[in-house]
C-alpha cells in the first residue's frame, strides 16, 4: 500500500530544469584554449617549485647522513688506532723476555718503519703514475 503511494508521488520521467539563461547554455562547457594554457603553465610552475623543494630536502638529508657517517667512521678509525697502539705495546712487552726491553723495542719499531717505507714507496709510485696521466704532450717536450 505504501509502495503505491510512493510511485504516484514521483513522476516516471524527469524534465530538465531550465535556468532561464539560454545564452550560457549554448556556450561550450569548457574554457578557452588560452585559459587552458595559462592553467597548464601555472601547474607546471607549481610542480617545478614542489620538485625543487623536494630535491633540496633530499640533498639536505643526504648531506646530514653523510656527515654523520663520516663522524662515526672517524670514531671507528680512532678506536682502531688505539687498538693498534695496544697491540704494539703488548708486542714489545711479549718480546721483552726474549730480546731484552730495548731489543724488543728496536725490533717492533724497526718492523713498523720498514712497513712505513714500503707503503710510502708504493704510494709514491701511484702518485707519479697519476701525475703522468695528466701531463700533456707539450709538457713532455719542454
Amino acid at each position: 500500500m505504501l509502495d503505491d503511494d510512493a510511485s504516484k508521488a514521483q513522476p516516471d520521467s524527469l524534465e530538465p530544469v531550465s535556468t532561464g539563461d539560454e545564452a550560457e547554455q549554448s556556450a561550450p562547457p569548457f574554457a578557452s584554449l588560452a585559459d587552458d594554457v595559462s592553467a597548464l603553465i601555472e601547474d607546471g610552475k607549481t610542480y617545478l617549485d614542489a620538485e625543487i623543494a623536494y630535491q633540496k630536502t633530499r640533498a639536505s638529508y643526504a648531506g646530514e647522513q653523510a656527515r654523520q657517517g663520516l663522524v662515526l667512521g672517524l670514531g671507528a678509525l680512532a678506536f682502531l688506532h688505539l687498538a693498534l697502539i695496544g697491540l704494539v705495546v703488548g708486542l714489545i712487552i711479549a718480546l721483552e723476555p726474549f730480546l731484552t726491553a730495548f731489543g724488543s723495542l728496536a725490533a717492533v719499531v724497526g718492523t713498523l718503519l720498514i712497513g712505513v717505507a714500503v707503503f710510502a714507496m708504493l704510494a709514491s709510485r701511484r702518485f707519479k703514475a697519476l701525475g703522468s696521466a695528466f701531463k700533456s704532450e707539450t709538457d713532455e717536450q719542454v
